[in-house]
């Protein structure tokens, strides 16, 4: 016997709801507020001496799952940046005493890590935003809330 053709049996997708003027507003404030979160992180970083783009990578190798060190491969996946670009990101933090390159036990890898000064700026960096957070979480909520799913 053939095969029984199952699309006669599948019901036609519902019409996606429309968007409304609600949703709009709600979706444009949210993005406001992530961008004032971003350029406050972006301030606090700077105030240090750290490019943004330092401290979310240092962030990121703090904050991998399960262990104290990453991968170039790994760290350019978490900035969503070209491995290539990550190389450089890594030399100029090397360069700042940020991180260093231990070598893995497989050649093809190097391993990055926080040295201490790297660990002092992140975890002051680190509060302050936690601050932040802690600050903006009530507008978040009530943004996140209104969001129908």
């Amino acid at each position: 016997m053939g095969k029984v053709d199952q699309s006669m049996d599948k019901q036609p997708e519902p019409a996606p709801k429309p968007i409304t003027k609600a949703e709009y507003e709600t979706l444009a404030t949210f993005r406001y507020v992530l961008r004032q979160f971003l350029h406050f992180s972006e301030e606090a970083s700077t105030a240090i001496g750290l490019t943004p783009q330092s401290h979310q990578a240092m962030l990121a190798i703090k904050g991998f799952p399960n262990r104290d060190y990453v991968t170039i491969g790994e760290l350019a996946e978490r900035l969503q940046i070209r491995h290539h670009s990550t190389v450089g990101l890594v030399d100029r933090m090397v360069a700042q005493d940020l991180v260093t390159r231990e070598p893995a036990s497989d050649q093809r890898y190097v391993y990055v890590k926080l040295t201490d000064r790297g660990a002092n700026l992140l975890e002051q960096l680190t509060a302050a935003h936690r601050d932040e957070l802690r600050r903006i979480r009530p507008q978040l909520t009530l943004l996140l809330g209104t969001l129908e799913v």
